[in-house]
């Protein structure tokens, strides 16, 4: 159901790779709430997703950019301008990869080569996307920047690995960012902290359907969903939050303030 929250509002959407993504939900919706953006990705994923088809849904055209080079990052601003024909009112950050995930080191056992571009993929690109829009200033006044995150940054889950780090990372820089942005600019930057959710990049985590369900059975309201957490964006896009920065913003359907419930202690007391 369309309320037109962002109608005449323009955006880029990084990290949509198939159907599963949040940032493929959250293109849907705000193309559904009326506003119209860029997509991208960088130059693999493009070619291991399926993100033409989600441009041809929305209307939207795809601009390969790699988050880490600041050389692509002005060539997608750039654009991103021209196409949409004006100032950037609102970024979804929707990027995270972990080398030592994916090839399965421990944390105890990092290849520091590959932490490294773990953390410039998943966080410091984060600092050169708002660096990018702060310099060419881009983004219009009370635009609004979203970057997604876990409670790994706060809390130990032993598998999420360097990921974990990662997060803490993005999210120092949301506030950190966000203070320059919203003095000189009046632009928003917030994180959503979202429930740990079935995409492809969840999926690389060891046990995650172990801990999908136990975070499901600890949260009073249960796991949120892909499309839920792009429901949440939308709000965060839209002129409801024009005061509303600086945020690490929970939607985990209450797990971050739970200790244990009951439906978990049922799995450990016996008659």
């Amino acid at each position: 159901m369309s309320h037109n929250l962002l109608k005449g509002k323009r955006g880029i959407i990084f990290g949509a790779l198939d159907e599963n993504s949040i940032a493929w939900k959250t293109a849907e919706r705000v193309f559904e709430e009326g506003g119209s953006f860029v997509l991208t990705n960088a130059p693999v994923a493009l070619r291991m997703g399926t993100i033409n088809e989600l441009a041809e849904k929305t209307n939207a055209q795809v601009i390969a950019a790699d988050a880490t080079s600041e050389k692509d990052l002005e060539n997608l601003v750039e654009k991103a301008v021209e196409i949409l024909g004006g100032k950037i009112d609102f970024v979804l950050h929707s990027i995270g990869m972990s080398v030592n995930v994916r090839k399965g080191r421990h944390y105890t056992d990092q290849n520091y080569d590959w932490t490294q571009k773990g953390l410039d993929i998943s966080a410091i690109s984060f600092h050169k996307t708002m660096q990018t829009l702060y310099k060419k200033d881009a983004m219009s006044a009370w635009g609004s920047i979203v970057g997604l995150t876990y409670m790994a940054a706060q809390r130990v889950f032993p598998d999420y690995n360097d990921m974990a780090d990662n997060k803490a990372y993005l999210e120092s820089v949301a506030r950190s960012f966000g203070y320059f942005f919203g003095k000189d600019k009046k632009v928003r930057v917030n994180t959503i902290s979202q429930s740990p959710t079935p995409t492809t990049a969840g999926k690389g985590v060891k046990g995650f359907d172990g801990f999908i369900e136990y975070a499901d059975k600890m949260s009073p309201l249960g796991n949120a969903t892909a499309l839920e957490c792009a429901d949440y964006t939308i709000t965060l896009f839209s002129d409801l939050t024009k005061k509303v920065t600086l945020q690490n913003l929970y939607h985990d359907g209450g797990f971050s303030n739970m200790g244990v419930s009951q439906q978990v202690m049922e799995k450990f007391v016996t008659e």
